[in-house]
């Protein structure tokens, strides 16, 4: 199964963009971070070993945490080990857990990148070139805020309660930080005051959930934390609205069957209520993030956050004397002094700036109908340069060869960094497999349209070898409206993508 394909399609379905919610397993994958039973062992430093106190907590981890904590503290308020740390830290104890809480924090703190595979570092490179919505996660460490540098980050369910957030280029540290030993959400005590605001938090996150596509990587299906949360979620919104999530709701599983990656529909049940999920099976988490860094947007996550924010402030404000400028998004970095930006990428005409504006979507439908007289130069020099590296499937090679480019040579001569987009096959552009497409290897172009279904033209149309290029424009003209906004418009987009390929490529 082509995941990324699937991923991408159900991703085009929404206006907004995933978020991601990371727990334990996430930073375990790639900075080499313990389980949460191996974190507390670490500390077990009293003479007992964790297996100890987890018995005295009758298995109950937040009360085995609690109970180390107590031995803990007297051991750090004692031992020479600790004498530079007491000196330095001691106006930070606040309580017999403190002590724990900032040995945690300082181990956290110095967690880094583990000792990766090729596989494990094409991952982090792939996640990298995701312009996400937003992260939540249950984590402590700060990898998160390490590949997502331009997010806000609030930490805590307090912060995130009391904050006026905008849900977008933003970073929800429901469990706490190793920056603030304080927030953890560490002992039995903290969980019992986090599960009191559960559904307060559940609340505030509901736009989320309904809107965005939520991608779960590091957590179990069965997560308790997670089904709490899910579970608080549904109430609020009714058994009525449940549908809402469908499709929204994405788990990463890396137990990949031996059959090969799959996609497969699961339901969570609390009470009557039956949430429906998406879990995700593979060893291979880049498919995951190349589908996720596909989704089509603009502008950046955080001009879209600066802009909401911006407005915001208006709005509440008092005074109508504001500041506005108009300015291309490029140059929207730390500029506290502007309260209202407007008109990003559209400044008079299409101009240099312009043309950072141009959307993808407009330029599959100049692919098609011809209709944007765009220059061909500041179209490939301006739009598609700027396209992300993991975006694959855009017409280009129109541009090219109005450009004089039809080779491989005079691309490699041209200086044009469109490699991601030039080199293709065929079978690049294709879902299905050769022996899916075999029983229709024989049948006339023409004939094969009228008869196959949707779903046999977009994926088995790139192996036919009686494709016809002239034929196929025909069919994308006379369906263009109806499939550009149907379920499958990123498998059209991918046909189209092809078809630009086949008609003016190399």
């Amino acid at each position: 199964m082509d995941i990324e394909a699937e991923l991408s399609s159900v991703f085009s379905q929404r206006s907004s963009g995933p978020f991601l919610f990371l727990g334990s397993g996430f930073s375990r994958r790639y900075i080499g971070l313990e389980d949460w039973e191996g974190l507390l062992s670490r500390f077990c430093l009293m003479g007992k070993p964790y297996p100890y106190y987890k018995s005295s907590a009758n298995n109950h981890t937040p009360t085995s945490a609690q109970l180390i904590a107590d031995e803990f503290h007297d051991l750090w308020w004692s031992h020479g080990n600790y004498e530079a740390k007491r000196e330095a830290l001691a106006h930070l104890i606040n309580d017999r857990t403190s002590p724990l809480r900032l040995e945690i924090c300082e181990h956290l703190k110095n967690k880094h990148l583990a000792e990766i595979s090729p596989t494990i570092l094409e991952e982090i490179n792939a996640l990298k070139e995701c312009d996400v919505d937003g992260i939540i996660t249950t984590n402590w460490d700060m990898f998160a805020e390490s590949l997502f540098p331009d997010h806000t980050v609030y930490i805590g369910q307090k912060e995130l309660l009391f904050s006026n957030t905008m849900n977008i280029g933003e970073i929800y540290k429901v469990h706490g930080c190793c920056s603030k030993a304080d927030s953890l959400v560490l002992t039995d005590s903290d969980y019992h005051h986090y599960n009191n605001r559960n559904a307060y938090l559940a609340s505030k996150l509901i736009t989320i959930f309904v809107e965005h596509p939520v991608v779960f990587i590091g957590y179990s299906i069965s997560d308790t934390n997670i089904r709490e949360l899910l579970k608080s979620i549904s109430l609020c919104i009714g058994k009525e609205n449940i549908d809402k999530l469908r499709d929204n709701l994405i788990f990463i599983d890396r137990n990949e069957p031996a059959g090969g990656p799959t996609i497969e529909t699961s339901y969570l049940q609390f009470d009557s209520i039956q949430i429906p999920v998406k879990v995700v099976k593979t060893k291979n988490y880049t498919p995951v993030y190349n589908a996720i860094a596909q989704f089509e947007r603009k502008l950046p996550a955080r001009v879209l956050r600066f802009c909401k924010e911006r407005v915001y402030e208006i709005v509440k404000g008092q005074n109508p004397d504001k500041k506005i400028a108009v300015i291309d998004y490029d140059q929207v970095q730390n500029k506290n002094d502007i309260e209202v930006v407007f008109g990003l990428g559209v400044i008079g005409k299409v101009g240099e700036t312009g043309y950072k504006g141009i959307s993808i979507g407009d330029i599959f439908e100049d692919l098609i109908s011809n209709n944007k007289n765009f220059d061909a130069k500041k179209l490939v020099d301006t739009t598609l340069s700027l396209l992300p590296s993991r975006t694959r499937f855009v017409p280009v090679f129109k541009y090219l060869r109005e450009l004089g480019i039809s080779s491989k040579a005079q691309y490699d001569r041209s200086g044009f960094k469109l490699d991601q987009l030039v080199n293709k096959k065929a079978e690049d552009f294709a879902t299905a497999s050769l022996l899916q497409a075999a029983k229709y290897s024989k049948t006339p172009f023409a004939e094969f349209l009228a008869s196959a279904t949707e779903s046999e033209i977009f994926s088995m149309t790139p192996l036919l070898p009686l494709a016809d290029s002239q034929v196929l424009g025909d069919y994308l003209r006379k369906n263009y409206e109806h499939l550009i906004t149907c379920n499958n418009r990123y498998h059209f987009r991918r046909l189209m993508a092809y078809y630009d390929w086949k008609t003016y490529g190399f």
